[in-house]
């Protein structure tokens, strides 16, 4: 048996936060992960009082928090917004410690190649304040993967070196966006993976993924083209990539995020059941 944990990120039953992370407990899930950049799980909304609550609700549950996430959109690109994007994803971090959640979740926006491109220098500047404060909470930045290859994120991690900064491993993302194969991204992250996402798709057409995190009118070339679909529908080989997660010893939560079709809430149990067909 593979000693992972099975999660859900609880906006995907389109329910009002509280609901979600009921529902989430009552299909099942052993965690659950939560959208706190804005709205009423964001660190400005959420009291001292507020945020005791929420540790009694999900203890009250019999689950927990897996992570937070933190993604406000468009990365670390431009070095006149990081400012408030940094300010902001430092109140995040406070939210995370203050719930005794170990993970924030984020797109950092696409990692270039080229250490030497400015737009590197200004991500890496950003990222490396990012991950000295969480590191100095005990929190850890989690990067999604996807818009680049596992190769080029290791590079920029390395540059970073944080306890602060880690990996978010979505093999949807990767399949879907950057034409990545998961299980070798898993064996390349394998230092850096401190949480997962459980998702599945397609890629449809291969072209940008620039385009694709900050419009088609950002680069020349097409957009790609992607479908995400459920669990065991799509191009993860599943049996191959938790393999992989075993081998590097990871222990953590597969967590899963549905974010299209009709029906999230069967498709999300659907997963937990095919989740724990796979894993014991």
């Amino acid at each position: 048996m593979k000693n992972f944990k099975i999660g859900v990120m609880s906006d995907g039953f389109r329910l009002p936060p509280l609901e979600g992370i009921r529902k989430a407990a009552q299909i099942g899930a052993e965690g659950v992960q939560i959208y706190t950049v804005h709205g009423p799980m964001g660190p400005d909304e959420m009291t001292p009082i507020k945020r005791t609550e929420l540790r009694q609700l999900v203890d009250d549950l019999g689950i927990v928090i897996s992570a937070l996430c933190g993604d406000m959109g468009g990365g670390f690109h431009d070095a006149e917004q990081n400012p408030e994007k940094v300010a902001l994803s430092k109140r995040i971090v406070d939210l995370a410690a203050d719930l005794g959640v170990p993970v924030v979740t984020t797109h950092i926006g696409v990692t270039p190649e080229d250490r030497s491109c400015p737009i590197y220098q200004t991500m890496l500047t950003a990222c490396q304040d990012l991950a000295d404060y969480a590191s100095a909470k005990g929190v850890t930045f989690a990067v999604e993967t996807g818009p680049e290859k596992a190769v080029v994120l290791k590079q920029f991690l390395d540059d970073i070196h944080s306890p602060g900064l880690g990996v978010n491993l979505d093999p949807a993302n990767l399949v879907m966006v950057s034409a990545d194969d998961p299980v070798a991204a898993v064996h390349t992250l394998k230092d850096y993976i401190v949480h997962t996402h459980a998702k599945d798709g397609i890629q449809l057409s291969p072209g940008s993924a620039v385009a694709v995190y900050h419009g088609a009118d950002a680069t020349d070339e097409p957009p790609v083209k992607f479908k995400e679909v459920p669990l065991g529908e799509g191009d993860v080989d599943w049996p191959r990539y938790l393999a992989a997660l075993a081998e590097i010893g990871y222990k953590g939560f597969l967590t899963i995020e549905r974010e299209v079709g009709p029906d999230p809430a069967a498709d999300i149990t659907k997963a937990i059941h095919f989740l724990r067909a796979h894993i014991n």
